[in-house]
């Protein structure tokens, strides 16, 4: 948390910029009102970077827009019915929007849009009063109707007005606070915290896809965690995530095992630090994050308790992967991100075999061809998968998993192992064999990549003779 000078001086560098003076001299010659609003206020308060800049005015959208037209390069009017009018000015992107006065049905998400006039009411039906934060322009005076200066002060997360009406207006800001909570390091209150729990059910009337775009940005933040956990206590993940919760296994008295909830929790935390640290996947990585946090879905449905005080979790790999394809399709996600997550989850215990007993480079092979483009993902998924407090059972898996990684790039530097194929492609083999496009092409071509696979390059000569070899064998004589 800043110093309120520190917080105020930053905002004035922000003012001063070509973007917001331009913007604030042309609404002050029109007459109208204009104050920055929301997530840069109060980021300028905790020393972090704004990279959006949102405006509220008294203005109509009609009003905005004669004011804006004439100083942006461009600009769009897409949220017209809500207020929000659009534009670049300066090479930024800015949003301007009518102060709102909104009434909710509640049923709908979708408020009956109702224009104020005056910015502390605006501010006051907002989510949380620490984005309940405006700075007047160009006057540069702080804002601030509900104490959210004094709640950022004690890391807690309110809504300016009853929680049970701003949630049961809005349910989506339930899932909200859940992000913020992970986004900021803030707390819930307890009024707060009673209301997620009693309104949990009613983010039942919010879609799917609006659902999954806050689920994708809680799992985006740096420490999702915190977040995550409250997703769960509130009740809203049995609702939108069951499966989460149901990692919470009960215990039985003779058959221990760990925490399978808390182990996701923290295998998305190491997978978020090696996909940092190693620097090879965009980050923040969802697809990553989902298959982490999903990686161990399969294991209430193939919970066995055996003899001896063993509990099993046969083939949750497959149950897993099932699992989380029909989830994330509910959820909207896309097809690439459902099928990366679902092959990640399956393919995550592969690499434990290898600790039993040294894998052939024909192995090797068929682990990176199985992972194909999830290659990285899944090393991150695998060493992030161990969570033992052994450290010398930690310490032999880590080396282990040095070993496979060594052993590809051995095995690429030599054959160029990332996009192994076979020695002949199918119009050589249709040429070789005399025969015409059909189901024994493709067998032939499996036939020679599985010899690409247990031999590694074979050569155009070789690889035709055993190609011949293997079709006179099957052919009738």
């Amino acid at each position: 948390m800043q110093s309120v000078a520190a917080a105020l001086e930053r905002l004035g560098e922000v003012a001063a910029s070509p973007t917001v003076s331009r913007l604030a001299t042309a609404f002050a010659a029109a007459g109208h009102e204009l104050a920055l609003v929301g997530g840069p206020v109060r980021d300028a308060f905790l020393g972090r970077v704004a990279h959006d800049l949102d405006f509220t005015t008294d203005a109509t959208p009609d009003q905005i827009l004669a004011i804006i037209a004439p100083i942006s390069e461009a600009h769009w009017d897409i949220g017209r019915q809500f207020g929000t009018i659009g534009a670049k000015i300066a090479g930024e992107t800015v949003e301007v929007t009518t102060y709102r006065a909104d009434s909710y049905d509640g049923e709908s998400r979708k408020p009956d849009v109702v224009f104020g006039s005056s910015l502390e009411d605006d501010l006051l039906r907002r989510d949380f009063t620490v984005n309940a934060l405006a700075l007047r322009l160009p006057e540069m005076k702080l804002v601030d109707p509900s104490g959210g200066i004094d709640d950022m002060l004690e890391g807690r997360l309110r809504t300016p007005s009853s929680p049970a009406v701003s949630f049961g207006d809005d349910p989506l800001r339930m899932m909200r606070a859940c992000r913020f909570t992970a986004q900021l390091g803030f707390l819930v209150d307890d009024e707060t915290e009673a209301a997620l729990i009693e309104l949990a059910p009613s983010i039942d009337r919010i879609s799917a896809e609006r659902v999954n775009e806050e689920l994708s940005k809680l799992l985006k933040t740096d420490e999702p965690r915190r977040g995550l956990e409250l997703l769960v206590d509130s009740g809203l993940a049995a609702r939108v995530l069951p499966e989460l919760p149901a990692l919470r296994l009960e215990v039985d008295e003779h058959h221990h095992h760990k925490d399978v909830y808390q182990h996701s929790l923290t295998v998305l935390e190491q997978a978020i630090g090696y996909e940092k640290a190693r620097g090879n996947l965009v980050s923040p990585d969802l697809t990553l994050r989902l298959a982490a946090l999903l990686h161990d879905i399969g294991k209430p449905a193939t919970r066995k308790l055996e003899g001896g005080g063993i509990v099993s979790f046969h083939h949750h790999d497959v149950v897993g992967s099932k699992l989380a394809r029909k989830r994330l399709r509910e959820l909207r996600f896309d097809n690439d991100t459902i099928a990366a997550v679902s092959r990640l989850i399956e393919l995550h215990l592969r690499f434990f075999g290898y600790t039993e007993g040294a894998w052939t480079d024909s192995a090797v092979r068929r682990y990176v061809r199985d992972a194909g483009d999830q290659l990285e993902r899944l090393h991150i998924l695998t060493r992030a998968d161990v969570t033992t407090r052994n450290k010398r059972k930690a310490d032999r898996l880590a080396f282990a998993y040095d070993d496979i990684e060594r052993r590809m790039t051995e095995l690429a530097e030599q054959e160029e192992l990332a996009a192994v194929r076979p020695d002949l492609d199918g119009e050589q083999i249709m040429a070789i064999l005399g025969i015409r496009p059909g189901r024994e092409v493709g067998e032939a071509y499996r036939f020679l990549l599985e010899l690409r696979l247990d031999d590694g390059p074979l050569g155009e000569e070789v690889a035709t003779e055993r190609l011949r070899a293997w079709w006179a064998e099957r052919s009738p004589a």
